[in-house]
């Protein structure tokens, strides 16, 4: 862009400085308001396009009410300009570095901490502790204040084990520090293993329930959890108004967060995910609501594990609920669904294009699309979450 000869109404002023320049946010420019009908036409669009579904109602979008501080996760990059330590994020598609010192759109603790650390990198005392970090990774509860962190070498690093407590103090809200090393490529952020250096692994997060009360998930910097609490509470109200499920197939369940619910509501839940680290954190997440009873986690690639005697039996379910990485789901996945005669498939995407191809599937295999819902998860950027549901033709 050259020059703007007249301006959109629905154009905004970005309130972060070095918007355009790092790849976090893509729409601070748009007004809420027209992100939010923007992004209802993005899935209508897909669904249209690359599903078939003709003239599909797509509800508007549900969103924030302060579409800013909300995340509850951030993947700091760390370079060394000048020999000086640096905190930043990368541009869009690409791995130049840009140096933050703040960040509006990460939870107030985790904005803090990016300062925090700046200060403890620039102490002689504790600069040694950044030494071959490539990342640094964080996450807090919103509820609760508390977070964890894990700084990414290529191999373990003594100094951070040897000054992790005098780290911690300078952390606000820490419970835990630990070392992520051994990444599978030079693009990883997070390593293969990790290793406790202080305190405690996980952080607490608790999400209020409609109808009072708190569902509570103790998860760790590397855990697959939703990056947005406040939206999956909005999510949560939107399933208190469906009809209760007995029993519920949760593929991709990471840490339990939808198993959690449905147990909650009474079901009986099985979830399935392939990261054995987020299997033991839904166990005790389950635990620690009290549903240990109603729920059972299975380890395990979901298409393999479906294949199993145990997952062949999961099958035996009011509803599956699908929440899988960008991807999509597979063809493995969605025909063993079909074959089993599930009734109802609540899908939640974070990615339109999947979720419409993966939908036509199921058309294809004797379901109708009910309902269509999209979920602003990501302020600020052009990812958009999706709740569709879909209902066997034959089922009551």
């Amino acid at each position: 862009m050259v020059e703007i000869t007249e301006e959109s109404p629905e154009r905004a002023t970005p309130f972060c400085p070095v918007f355009g320049t790092c790849g976090g946010c893509q729409v601070q420019h748009l007004s809420y308001a027209a992100q939010l009908t923007w992004k209802s036409r993005l899935v209508r669009d897909a669904l249209e396009r690359i599903g078939g579904f003709a003239s599909v109602q797509v509800a508007p979008t549900v969103g924030m009410d302060v579409p800013r501080a909300y995340r509850n996760k951030m993947a700091l990059v760390v370079e060394r300009p000048d020999n000086q330590i640096a905190f930043g994020f990368y541009q869009m598609r690409s791995h130049a570095f840009v140096p933050i010192t703040a960040c509006p759109v990460v939870l107030p603790q985790l904005d803090s901490e990016i300062g925090a650390l700046a200060q403890a990198a620039g102490d002689p005392k504790l600069g040694p502790a950044f030494v071959g970090v490539k990342h640094v990774i964080a996450r807090a509860g919103s509820s609760t204040g508390e977070s964890v962190t894990a700084l990414t070498t290529d191999q373990p690093s003594p100094r951070i084990a040897s000054l992790a407590s005098d780290l911690a103090k300078r952390l606000p809200g820490t419970k835990g520090i630990s070392n992520s090393f051994s990444p599978q490529s030079a693009n990883a952020i997070l390593g293969r293993k990790q290793r406790q250096v202080w305190g405690q692994v996980e952080m607490e997060e608790r999400i209020a329930l409609p109808g009072g009360g708190h569902a509570r998930y103790r998860v760790s910097a590397a855990s697959f959890f939703q990056i947005n609490s406040a939206m999956v509470e909005r999510l949560f109200e939107k399933l208190a108004q469906l009809p209760r499920p007995a029993s519920v197939l949760d593929l991709y369940c990471g840490a339990g967060t939808f198993s959690i619910w449905f147990a909650l509501g009474g079901a009986q839940v099985t979830g399935i995910e392939e990261n054995p680290a987020a299997v033991r954190e839904a166990q005790t997440n389950a635990s620690l609501n009290g549903v240990g009873e109603r729920t059972k986690f299975l380890c395990g690639r979901v298409e393999s594990v479906l294949a199993r005697s145990d997952g062949r039996t999961a099958l035996h379910a009011d509803v599956a609920f699908l929440d899988p990485p960008r991807k999509g789901s597979d063809v493995k996945t969605l025909d063993a669904l079909i074959a089993a005669g599930i009734p109802a498939i609540w899908y939640l995407s974070c990615n339109p294009a999947t979720l419409a191809r993966d939908l036509a599937h199921l058309r294809a295999g004797g379901y109708t699309l009910e309902e269509t819902t999209p979920f602003d998860f990501f302020p600020q950027t052009g990812h958009v979450e999706t709740l569709a549901r879909v209902r066997r033709q034959d089922a009551a």
